[in-house]
């Protein structure tokens, strides 16, 4: 324990953000680092507790205590050793994780947890300017050869995985750049995509091979992966998004987020897109979702220069503070106030589509809309809606984006092809745990098994699923995993 009486002294600090009308003009991250003064005083918040509630938090189980020790101390080397022994990827969970670390943190029960994802990201960005972070091959390879299909953060853990118990590894990514939503999908201002690029680059020394606009059971023969390989990982992610088959869904203006999202990806670094752009500029903008996502586009769309920019969801409004139905340690779902929303954005809950509507031209001009009622179950739970009356109206938009989450992988292709079998919500089938499939060879990791969820999970998925290919190509595997087995 860095300073006993820590937790005591400091108040949690949270780092300062470049003012929100200057950064509208660009899509570069905008969180300053901590200075030298302040991280130490966080670190030292941490009150090493007997039992670390933020490492059952973490779907990594990072050791969290011990790096924030590690950090009072100054020994940054030792940190950054502590936490890559469990996560692959801090400079992406320190940037875009929703930490429920801190959910979980003893501190928090009746005062601000500690900024352990700010902690998190100091220490991989200060070990890659100290160069502690190099690139290391295996000693000796297995002469086994693994297939990961998909460069998400499930297939990117895998890989690295894999690699590290000395298979030759191959990633194959339908699209021109490796990393998946990391790459395509998360705006820039969250994650600047030279810091993907870095972590693709370090990879690569590594060893592992990485093949673009490679669209397995497309562009590339199935039955050739199926042979020359002794294990294919599947970690395509869940990309069927929920859609809203409404009248008038027709309309020009009405696109999914993800196309938004991934569009602006390419037109920052200036890479060619087929399809017409899509932009905010001038123009009334409705964003249908009140997650991530949907907080995405309403930062996108400010920095496109609209008009308005509205978000609305069918849900009630969460609670801004833990209620009796969330209780200490769990994940609270609770109303969150993004960098995008501090930068301007109307907010509703409780708001029902009911139409698209379009002009002459067929060009979207308003949506229908109407307040709902919930009735609420006595664990909090939202069971049914009633509409309130004389509450329907127009909403002006011209551009409306939806961001309601996703349904499931896409099952044309690559996993009609393959015969996998598939889970009641169109998920591959695979438990969890063990990470198979019913083709013993083929496992599957990260949303395209779980479902839609979070990068930290995708990651531990990733990482557990290469321990049991390991496992099932050698016997055993010395692959360390999140109850604790440490790396050999």
């Amino acid at each position: 324990m860095g300073k006993v009486t820590g937790f005591l002294e400091f108040e949690r600090t949270a780092p300062l953000k470049q003012d929100a009308k200057e950064r509208l003009s660009h899509y570069n991250e905008f969180v300053k680092a901590f200075e030298k003064e302040e991280i130490n005083r966080e670190a030292a918040r941490c009150m090493d507790c007997g039992v670390p509630f933020c490492q059952s938090g973490c779907p990594l189980g990072n050791v969290i205590p011990e790096f924030n020790d590690a950090v009072y101390q100054g020994d940054w080397e030792l940190a950054s050793t502590i936490l890559l022994s469990t996560n692959n990827f801090p400079e992406f969970t320190g940037r875009i994780c929703p930490a429920p670390c801190e959910s979980a943190c003893v501190l928090g029960i009746n005062k601000s947890p500690v900024s352990i994802e700010e902690i998190e990201k100091h220490i991989i960005e200060i070990a890659f300017a100290k160069g502690y972070i190099k690139a290391e091959q295996p000693l000796i390879r297995t002469g086994k050869k693994i297939a990961v299909i998909g460069s998400g953060p499930a297939g990117l853990a895998a890989a690295a995985q894999l690699n590290k118990a000395g298979h030759e590894v191959t990633v194959y990514e339908r699209d021109d750049t490796p990393g998946g939503l990391l790459n395509y999908g998360i705006p820039d201002f969250k994650l600047q995509k030279d810091v993907v690029a870095r972590r693709i680059d370090l990879m690569e020394k590594e060893g592992i091979i990485f093949k673009c606009n490679a669209n397995v059971g497309v562009n590339v023969e199935l039955n050739t992966i199926l042979r020359d390989f002794q294990s294919i990982v599947l970690a395509g992610g869940s990309t069927i998004a929920r859609d809203l088959n409404l009248p008038g869904r027709d309309a020009k203006g009405v696109y999914v987020a993800m196309d938004f999202l991934k569009q602006q990806n390419k037109r920052v670094r200036n890479i060619p897109f087929e399809q017409e752009p899509i932009m905010a500029t001038g123009k009334d903008v409705i964003v249908i979702g009140g997650g991530d996502t949907g907080s995405d586009c309403v930062g996108t769309s400010n920095r496109h220069g609209a008009r308005s920019v509205m978000q609305f969801e069918i849900m009630p409004m969460p609670a801004s503070a833990r209620t009796n139905n969330m209780p200490w340690p769990t994940y609270p779902m609770l109303l969150k106030v993004t960098s995008s929303h501090e930068e301007g954005c109307e907010r509703a809950w409780g708001v029902n589509t009911k139409e698209f509507l379009k002009d002459a031209d067929g060009n979207l001009r308003a949506l229908r809309v109407v307040d709902v009622e919930w009735e609420i179950d006595p664990s909090g739970r939202p069971l049914n809606f009633t509409e309130k009356p004389e509450t329907e109206r127009e909403l002006p938009a011209q551009l409306v984006l939806l961001a309601m989450g996703f349904l499931h992988p896409q099952k044309e292709g690559l996993l009609e092809k393959l015969g996998v079998e598939l889970d009641a919500r169109g998920n591959v089938k695979a438990e969890e745990g063990k990470y198979q499939t019913n083709i013993a060879k083929i496992f599957a990791a990260g949303d395209m098994r779980r479902g839609q969820s979070l990068v930290v999970w995708a990651i531990s998925e990733g990482r557990e699923t290469a321990r049991k290919v390991d496992e099932y190509l050698m016997g055993e595997s010395k692959l360390s995993c999140k109850d604790g087995i440490p790396f050999a």
